[in-house]
């Protein structure tokens, strides 16, 4: 719709023309692995999109999804890359209503469970205040907000 066009094009403007910016709906580990031999960090952002964007172009296919998730899980195991990862909690209130969305948030809550335990680090923000909740002692390559 109009407004999602407009917080797309405000998200580009503010980003500038500093960064190299990948629009990837589907295929994140193969963007990855693409560009992380030129980059010292990617930021994704985020997993809360590609979720949707996995639900919305691959509907019922859950071997699919299945195999896209893994396939991100893989490759920041891998850790080709300094790796930070946005995404947001969205199993903390009611449960939705309607099935799609209960599908939404089951796989999101996953995602961001398996994204956690291989994490370096994982920051909670809640009101602009970071909750760390996992923390290394060693330089990070995978950080989860």
């Amino acid at each position: 719709d109009d407004e999602m066009k407009e917080r797309i094009a405000t998200h580009r403007r503010e980003r500038g023309s500093q960064f190299i910016t990948v629009e990837e709906p589907i295929h994140i580990a193969r963007a990855i692995q693409t560009y992380s031999p030129h980059s010292d960090a990617i930021l994704i952002d985020c997993l809360t999109f590609w979720v949707n964007n996995l639900l919305h172009h691959l509907g019922d296919n859950h071997s699919l999804i299945t195999e896209e998730i893994e396939g991100f899980l893989k490759i920041i195991e891998d850790r080709p890359t300094s790796l930070i990862i946005v995404t947001n909690e969205t199993t903390m209130g009611i449960v939705p209503a309607d099935p799609l969305t209960r599908q939404f948030t089951e796989w999101q809550g996953r995602l961001n469970q398996e994204v956690a335990k291989r994490a370096d680090e994982v920051i909670f923000m809640v009101s602009g205040l970071p909750q760390v909740l996992k923390s290394s002692s060693h330089e990070s390559h995978i950080k989860a907000h």
